[in-house]
């Protein structure tokens, strides 16, 4: 559990892929790998979710792949059966918890509140999505943080090349981007080079943004 929390952490881009079909789900990977991006979420309302994880492991050994949008406890032990390294949710849910905690495999609820945080953590989580935070931006990250430090929070939604440093610099412990990198849209176009060069973009803003705090350290 420790050596996937550490990747998150290292690698700070988690791209969701949430699409209509699952049919061009290696060219996409694809994409994102060439860009940078090496760890990636398949969300559970993406056909065939879990059939995907065992090639894209095999194709791409480096990638962390995550199962998301998990809901209960039959869909944690699902996913950890077909291989995925991490599970996250968009809601907070104790015995699915429980069940990932059992298998070694971190599990990242979804939580908004101060009290749903110290909740989370209280039942066990490592790490919580904070979710959704479009509405709320990079200050919410830094309010939530001041009285609850000691827990790591990843925000999700709405998050772009634009305001990806500002949500580091408010304590983030990574990133959740969706529709910035991967939508139906691109996929309709077949437009991968585009999801390379927006993995590209935003790993290289990630990138600079740590070379900063490093070089003023």
């Amino acid at each position: 559990m420790e050596s996937v929390l550490q990747t998150l952490g290292q690698e700070k881009i988690i791209s969701a892929i949430r699409i209509q079909t699952g049919e061009y789900i290696s060219q996409i990977v694809e994409s994102l790998y060439n860009g940078g991006v090496k760890v990636i979420e398949i969300t559970m309302n993406t056909p065939n979710a879990l059939k995907h994880i065992e090639k894209i492991k095999i194709d791409f050994p480096d990638v962390l792949i995550g199962v998301g949008t998990v809901l209960d406890e039959e869909t944690t032990r699902s996913a950890i059966s077909a291989g995925a390294s991490f599970i996250l949710s968009p809601t907070l849910h104790e015995a699915s918890m429980k069940m990932a905690n059992r298998y070694n495999v971190p599990f990242i609820p979804g939580v908004l509140t101060p009290t749903e945080v110290l909740q989370a953590y209280e039942y066990g989580a490592k790490v919580v999505k904070i979710f959704p935070i479009s509405s709320l931006g990079p200050k919410y990250i830094k309010d939530l943080k001041a009285p609850l430090a000691h827990i790591d929070m990843i925000p999700m939604g709405g998050i772009t090349v634009a305001n990806a440093s500002e949500f580091l610099k408010a304590g983030s412990f990574a990133l959740g981007i969706g529709s910035t990198l991967v939508n139906d849209k691109l996929i309709k176009d077949l437009n991968f080079e585009e999801i390379e060069r927006r993995a590209k973009q935003l790993v290289n803003t990630v990138q600079t943004y740590e070379n900063a705090i490093t070089t003023t350290l």
